[in-house]
């Protein structure tokens, strides 16, 4: 009924209009190109449609045992701790360094190639029990099937005495071809792998002295395999120790930090203490444009809030947001305030599993940085080292949250790092399990001025289908809405003089007033 209605001067305006519009984005787009050499709408599709292409996950460098660790937990409470998601790409991993082209000529690495493709673990323990003579079987058993550390720790160091063999073997022969050099590959992959589990074993059966040296050992031999971060699992064992010089030095040669900005907050006015110290940043103490952006790589979370626990570690026994605030910040209470909103810029979500106000959960075998799943990482296992720092998390519960007043909104940049990613919560609901309830940042709120705007169109659209459909009832109601406005209107005087005379009067005068 409504479409039939409609006049030929409704589509005219309509074409009219339409054509307008696509003249004006034509004469703008053209404008932009001509001065900044690119498309405004190209620019602005790869700018907010990269992130959620390129949404990569890493592999979690202190991953916990499938069979000793992950399945007892689902043994105790029912819970799957692992994805779907998350187990696939474990699979594309072990298929990607621990197998190569040349396996089909030895019978057991065979085995192992269709082992590791295969969905059913059960299926994939009895053919590793198949091809016992073969490195990688004793690494798939010991991952999947050992219930304990003890039981893993001794099939990888049958592992290792297998493994060790074939990269011997196959390193006399790398230069021979690019079938030998394949094979070489492989091995080596295979070999640090071992040697990195082992350690881990060490750590977590308390040998952490013969972790640390096995770490370094594995760093010292093969320095180009950074793809593993076996300086993450350093970093966590030197912590363990208390060893802290020693942490100081792998942050200087992993952090790539560069000169620090050690200048930046000295600039802050005393009076605006009270706002650094209680989730507020000082007015203006350095602009945001003024500061060179921090994206050198590598980044963590882990070396981030490593580095932060360290500046934290020298005021944070005697720190006082009181005291602080009359006295003004030290240099050195500056500087650890500085790593901290630089580490909650990095990854925001830590600091709720720090303090405690969200639960902790197993942490996935893949994370992603900057994301939910890499602060679950974190926290879950340097939570102890935080607290054997005396006022840490005081001093983290007192300033994080200044870090957000400093990154620009919305987030089409940021402030020490690259704009944080808007692909996050994605994947992270991929990686984790459903039980969980993943951390979102930044909050997805519509502004107030888009919702009002939508409302008022709402309502302007109703008004008219009302008025269209029933044209004498909303003319009857229009003409009450004036008569009451206009009584409203002209008694408006009456009733601010009767107000000023009810302020002024006693009220037992106004009572016998109103009797009369």
């Amino acid at each position: 009924m409504f479409l039939n209605t409609l006049t030929p001067k409704f589509y005219v305006a309509l074409t009219g209009t339409s054509s307008l519009i696509s003249g004006l984005i034509l004469i703008f787009e053209w404008w932009y190109f001509r001065k900044y050499g690119t498309s405004f709408i190209e620019q602005v599709s790869v700018s907010h449609l990269r992130p959620l292409l390129e949404c990569k996950v890493w592999r979690n460098p202190l991953n916990l045992f499938r069979g000793a660790e992950y399945n007892r937990y689902t043994w105790v409470t029912g819970r799957e701790p692992l994805t779907y998601y998350d187990m696939n790409l474990s699979a594309q991993d072990h298929q990607t360094f621990f197998t190569c082209d040349s396996d089909h000529l030895r019978p057991t690495d065979a085995i192992m190639q269709k082992a590791w493709r295969e969905r059913n673990p059960q299926a994939r323990i009895s053919a590793a029990h198949e091809a016992l003579d073969c490195a990688t079987a004793f690494i798939l058993l010991a991952e999947e099937e050992a219930t304990t550390i003890m039981k893993t720790e001794r099939l990888f160091k049958q592992a290792l005495k297998a493994g060790d063999g074939c990269y011997r073997r196959s390193q006399q022969l790398q230069h021979h071809g690019a079938q030998y050099e394949a094979q070489h590959r492989r091995d080596t992959n295979v070999l640090v792998y071992i040697k990195r589990r082992l350690a881990m074993c060490s750590r977590k059966l308390g040998r952490t002295r013969e972790a640390v040296k096995m770490m370094r050992d594995l760093m010292k031999e093969f320095p180009l395999l950074s793809m593993f971060n076996i300086h993450e699992n350093l970093l966590e064992s030197l912590l363990e120790l208390q060893n802290y010089a020693d942490v100081q030095a792998v942050l200087a040669k992993y952090d790539g930090e560069g000169p620090r900005r050690a200048a930046l907050l000295t600039d802050v006015n005393p009076r605006d203490l009270v706002f650094l110290l209680h989730h507020v940043t000082p007015p203006t103490p350095f602009p945001v444009s003024a500061v060179s952006t921090d994206i050198s790589l590598p980044k963590s979370a882990t070396i981030c809030y490593t580095a932060a626990l360290l500046k934290a570690r020298a005021v944070s026994d005697k720190f006082s947001p009181e005291a602080a605030s009359r006295r003004g910040l030290s240099t050195a209470e500056m500087n650890a305030i500085e790593a901290i909103h630089r580490a909650v810029e990095f990854n925001p979500h830590v600091p709720k599993y720090l303090l405690e106000m969200k639960s902790l959960i197993l942490p996935p075998e893949h994370i992603l940085k900057r994301g939910d799943s890499e602060a679950i990482a974190y926290a879950f296992f340097h939570l102890q080292h935080w607290k054997r720092v005396e006022g840490a998390l005081n001093l983290l519960h007192c300033t994080w949250g200044g870090t957000f007043r400093m990154i620009p909104y919305p987030l089409e940049k940021g402030h020490l790092f690259y704009p944080y990613p808007i692909c996050t919560e994605t994947a992270d609901r991929e990686l984790l399990p459903m039980f969980h309830e993943v951390s979102v940042y930044p909050k997805k709120e519509l502004p107030f001025f888009i919702l009002f705007t939508a409302g008022l169109c709402s309502f302007t659209a109703m008004l008219a289908l009302l008025t269209h459909q029933f044209p004498e009832l909303m003319g009857v109601f229009a003409k009450a809405l004036f008569f009451i406005n206009f009584l409203s209107t002209l008694f408006a005087p009456l009733n601010f003089i009767m107000e000023k005379v009810e302020s002024i009067l006693p009220s037992s005068l106004w009572h016998q007033l109103t009797r009369i």
